[in-house]
């Protein structure tokens, strides 16, 4: 176990490094730049002061040049300071990283713990009417925009009704209140942005347990488990449902990247401080060592969510364990 581990962490650093070379040209290549975009701000800028800017914030250097100097201070931890108020990219992000990982981690949470249950009474009961209602939910978070649904419960939950706030985490001389109301109101304000980044990965997850549970009741060790006459719940249970979250599990990996990049969408909209809403403002700066430093802190999040899924499944699944041993 420990030497899977080792060689997989040992793969991702070429990997991480390929993600950066990728994000760095394409960042590089679009449109517009700092100097323009300040020059904008000011347009009684002269073309010396944009050109002044270039050479200030390193622009004027060849494009391999600058990525193997950012390089150098990624090595060392060092994300570089952006471009727009001139602090350490990495106290900026440090202020966000954690708002949205705790909305990311709760999303993922609630996806799991109500998705499987869900998937795993209807593959039980299938074509009851819950099996047929719960097929039209999954559509139904399929099709439907998230952002739309966002702006939707913003206006009956939060502007018609008045029962959730809209924006932000925490309301307005909440540090003044007690502990106890502290949470409350933080809890308030996390309950429309989890519910509705948890939306589309509720309807896919249940259909995916669904599916799985399916396949795994029609196997013939299944009727074998019940013809020895073993109880209903020992068989869904220690027979059925370890083998249907196979594939599940390797779904966890796929989902953390779908949540890191719906955190610049729901961010954004419910005006969370957070990673997203920052590389959303960066992006409309080009805040290059902002961007870069968001979009490196996003792929190591991802790459580990793949590694943690990896391990999932390497405990779940006793064949690859069997494997490695051999």
């Amino acid at each position: 176990m420990l030497s899977y581990l080792v060689k997989r962490f040992f793969l991702m650093i070429p990997i991480l490094i390929g993600i950066t070379l990728i994000c760095f040209i394409v960042i590089n290549l679009a449109p517009g730049s700092p100097a323009t975009f300040q020059e904008e701000l000011s347009p009684k800028a002269s073309p010396e002061a944009a050109e002044a800017l270039k050479k200030l914030y390193g622009l004027d250097k060849p494009l391999h040049e600058r990525y193997f100097n950012w390089l150098k201070m990624i090595i060392t931890l060092d994300l570089g300071k952006s471009f727009v108020d001139g602090r350490a990219v990495k106290d900026k992000v440090k202020e966000r990283l954690p708002i949205t990982v705790t909305l990311n981690l709760l999303s993922l949470l609630l996806i799991f713990i109500i998705s499987i249950p869900i998937g795993i009474y209807s593959a039980l009961k299938p074509g009851s009417l819950i099996d047929r209602s719960l097929t039209v939910f999954v559509f139904t978070g399929f099709s439907v925009p998230t952002f739309w649904l966002a702006l939707i419960a913003m206006i009956i939950f939060g502007v018609n009704l008045g029962w959730l706030p809209i924006s932000g985490i925490q309301s307005i001389g909440a540090e003044t209140l007690p502990f106890k109301d502290r949470i409350i109101d933080w809890i308030k304000h996390l309950i429309m942005p989890v519910t509705i980044m948890s939306f589309a990965g509720l309807a896919g997850m249940s259909r995916y347990t669904r599916s799985s549970m399916l396949e795994v009741l029609k196997q013939d060790y299944i009727r074998t488990a019940r013809a020895k006459g073993l109880p209903e719940n020992v068989v869904i249970v220690k027979h059925a449902l370890r083998n249907a979250l196979l594939p599940v599990v390797t779904l966890l990996g796929l989902a953390i990247p779908g949540l890191i990049g719906g955190s610049v969408i729901f961010e954004s909209i419910f005006s969370i401080p957070g990673m997203g809403q920052l590389f959303y403002s960066s992006a409309m700066s080009r805040d290059y060592p902002t961007i870069m430093g968001i979009l490196i802190i996003g792929a190591f999040l991802t790459l580990i969510g793949n590694l943690i899924a990896d391990i999932a499944y390497f405990l779940v699944d006793p064949r690859i364990r069997v494997k490695k041993d051999v």
